[in-house]
C-alpha cells in the first residue's frame, strides 16, 4: 500500500486546503489499495480556519517536504536483543532472521550497541592454538547454564575471567597450565574432576549428565569452585560455553542512529562511516523502529504526491523534483512541474479547483461527507469572490446549486458570512498579511515574482500602504525577488490596489498605469490567476 500525499500550493488559501481535503476524500473513497493523506504546505489563513471551523473539518497536517526520510525506505521487521543476552542466543537470531547485525538494547528497551557478523568473527575466527580466554569478557555462569540447559550444583565465587580448558589428560598433568579463573569442561572422570576442584579452578562443568559425588560438591564450596551439570557431550559443551558471554562483552558500541524523519540523502553519508553499512532509526526514547542498511539505499522508491490547485514548482512542497507526482488537478495555467513518469493531469478553466472536485465526485455517483461538502463551497466562493470573479464559469455555478441543495444554505449568505469574517485586517501584523496568500512564479530567464492577494471588505488598509511596502521590500531583497505585488481587493468596491516593490517599471507596462507611492489602482481587477498575473508575467518576460 502506497502512500499518496494530497496536497496544494505553499501559502494555502482556502481552495488549496479544502481541495486537498476533498479530493483525498474521493481518491481514498474510490481506491482501497492505497492511502490518501490530505497534507498542506503551510500554515491556514483566517478565512480557512473560518471555514474548517465552521465545516466541522479537520486541518490537514502539515506537510513540510516531500523528500525520501529513513521512516520511507526502513526496515520495520528486524532482530532485537537485550544487552545481557548471551553471544549464542543472539548468534541464533542473526541466523534465524538472515541478519549481518542485531541491534543490541538495554534494560529501557534504548538502543546499547549493534552485535555484527565482523564482531563474531573477530571475536572467534582466529587461527590460535591457544585455549579460549575470557580476560577481556567474562564469561556469565548464568548464561552457561542457560546455554546448556544444565543445571548448577554449586554457585562459583570467583570472577570468571581466566581460560576455558576441555580436559582431556591425566589428572597428574592438570595443575602445570590450569589457574584459580578458569573453566574446566570435564566428563565422567572422579578423578580429574576432584583434581580441578583442588587447584581451585572458577568452574567445573561435568559432561554427559554426569553429576559428580556429594562429597565432591562439598569440597567445590569449601574452595569457592562452582559446578554445573551439562546434558551435552564435551566437544559442543566446550563450545557453547565459549559462546556464554553476555553480548554487551562483545558487541560495537555507540551505533550508527538516525531519526525516522532524517532524510536519506544525509542518512547515505553516514553510513558509509561505519563498518557495518547500517543505521538504526530511533523513536525518542532511543528505542529502535526500524534499520536502514545500504541495500536499503540502492534505487528506493520516492514519495508520491497529488497535486492540486497548482502546477508551478516553486509553489509546491518543496522535493517535488525527486517524488512520483501520481496526479495534477488544476484550474490555473500549466506550470513548471516537471514528472520522471507519466501523470494524468487536469488543467480547466473553472473558477475554482474545488469546482473539479466536485464534478468528479458527481461523475462517480458519490456525494462528500458534510465537512468535505462545506469546505468546498467555501473555497467555490473564496476563489470567485462569491461567483462574481472574471474566472467565474457556468459549472461553478452549476456545482454551488448543487453543493446549496445538499447543505440546505444560502450560498450567498455562507460567502458574505465568510468573507466579513477574515476581512477584518486591521490589528494583522504588515508581515503576516503579505505572507497570508502568495504565489511565486519564475521566469525564463530566471527572474522571480511574489503576487499575494489580501481581500478586504472597503479599503480597510488604504492607511498602512507605507508600512505594507517596506514590510513587502524587505522580504523581497531578502528572499530575491524581482517584484513583489499585493493584491488589496475591495469585495464589495469591486476593485483592487496593487501594491508594488521592486521594479515598479515593469507593473507600470504590465496595466499602462503610473504608481503612485508604490501603488496602482485597478478598478474591476479582483482575480489574481487570470487579471494580473498573465499580465504582469508577460511584461517582465
Amino acid at each position: 500500500m502506497a502512500t499518496i500525499y494530497v496536497t496544494g500550493h505553499r501559502n494555502p488559501d482556502t481552495d488549496s486546503i479544502a481541495s486537498a481535503i476533498g479530493y483525498a476524500e474521493l481518491k481514498q473513497r474510490l481506491s482501497g489499495a492505497d492511502r490518501y493523506v490530505p497534507v498542506r504546505l503551510g500554515e491556514p489563513n483566517a478565512q480557512t480556519r473560518w471555514a474548517l471551523e465552521r465545516a466541522g473539518a479537520e486541518l490537514p497536517e502539515l506537510l513540510p517536504h516531500i523528500m525520501l526520510r529513513a521512516r520511507d525506505v526502513m526496515r520495520t521487521e528486524f532482530p532485537v536483543a537485550g544487552h545481557d543476552d548471551s553471544l549464542r542466543d543472539v548468534g541464533v537470531a542473526m541466523a534465524q532472521a538472515d541478519a549481518d547485525m542485531v541491534p543490541i538494547v538495554d534494560d529501557d528497551g534504548a538502543i546499547a550497541g549493534m552485535l555484527t557478523a565482523r564482531d563474531l568473527a573477530r571475536r572467534y575466527v582466529k587461527e590460535t592454538g591457544e585455549p579460549s580466554s575470557f580476560a577481556d569478557r567474562p564469561v556469565s555462569a548464568d548464561l552457561i547454564v542457560e546455554v546448556l540447559g544444565g543445571q548448577m550444583l554449586v554457585r562459583p565465587e570467583r570472577r570468571l575471567d581466566g581460560r576455558l580448558w576441555a580436559v582431556t589428560v591425566d589428572a597428574d598433568t592438570m595443575g602445570r597450565t590450569m589457574a584459580e579463573h578458569d573453566i574446566a569442561v570435564v566428563g565422567d572422570r572422579e578423578d580429574v574432576q576432584t583434581r580441578a576442584v583442588e587447584i581451585g579452578v572458577a568452574l567445573l562443568v561435568t559432561t554427559y549428565g554426569h553429576r559428580p559425588p556429594d562429597a565432591l560438591l562439598a569440597r567445590a564450596r569449601e574452595r569457592g569452585t562452582g559446578i554445573v551439570v551439562s546434558p551435552l557431550d564435551s566437544y559442543v559443551t566446550g563450545r557453547l560455553v565459549s559462546l556464554s558471554v553476555p553480548v554487551r562483552e562483545v558487541m560495537s558500541r555507540d551505533p550508527l542512529t538516525t531519526d525516522p524523519d532524517d532524510l536519506v540523502s544525509d542518512i547515505a553519508d553516514r553510513i558509509k562511516d561505519v563498518h557495518y553499512s547500517a543505521a538504526v532509526a530511533v523513536d525518542d526514547g532511543g528505542r529502535p523502529v526500524g534499520m536502514v542498511t545500504r541495500a536499503d539505499l540502492v534505487n528506493p522508491e520516492p514519495r508520491h504526491v497529488l497535486l492540486v490547485d497548482h502546477a508551478e514548482q516553486a509553489q509546491s512542497v518543496p522535493g517535488v523534483g525527486e517524488a512520483h507526482v501520481v496526479e495534477i488537478l488544476d484550474h490555473h495555467h500549466i506550470g513548471s512541474i516537471e514528472t520522471k513518469f507519466p501523470v494524468a493531469a487536469t488543467f480547466d478553466p473553472v473558477g475554482s479547483t474545488a469546482t473539479l472536485v466536485i464534478e468528479r465526485f458527481r461523475a462517480h455517483g458519490r456525494e462528500p461527507r458534510r465537512p468535505t461538502a462545506m469546505m468546498l463551497l467555501a473555497a467555490i466562493l473564496s476563489d470567485t469572490v462569491i461567483l462574481s470573479s472574471p474566472t467565474t464559469t457556468p459549472r461553478d455555478h452549476q456545482v454551488v446549486e448543487y453543493l446549496e441543495e445538499l447543505l440546505e444554505l444560502d450560498a450567498r449568505r455562507f460567502g458574505l458570512e465568510m468573507f466579513e469574517s477574515s476581512a477584518d485586517v486591521g490589528g494583522v501584523p504588515a508581515r503576516d498579511l503579505i505572507r497570508r496568500d502568495a504565489k511565486d512564479y519564475e521566469l525564463a530567464s530566471g527572474r522571480r515574482v511574489r503576487i499575494a492577494q489580501v481581500e478586504t471588505v472597503g479599503r480597510a488598509l488604504t492607511g498602512r500602504r507605507t508600512e505594507l511596502v517596506s514590510a513587502m521590500d524587505e522580504v523581497r531583497g531578502a528572499e530575491g525577488f524581482a517584484v513583489f505585488a499585493l493584491m488589496v481587493t475591495d469585495i464589495v468596491g469591486r476593485s483592487t490596489e496593487l501594491l508594488v516593490a521592486g521594479d515598479t517599471a515593469a507593473v507600470e507596462r504590465a496595466f499602462a498605469v503610473d504608481a503612485v507611492e508604490g501603488a496602482i489602482d485597478l478598478p474591476g481587477v479582483m482575480s489574481r490567476k487570470k487579471q494580473v498575473a498573465p499580465k504582469l508575467l508577460a511584461a517582465m518576460a
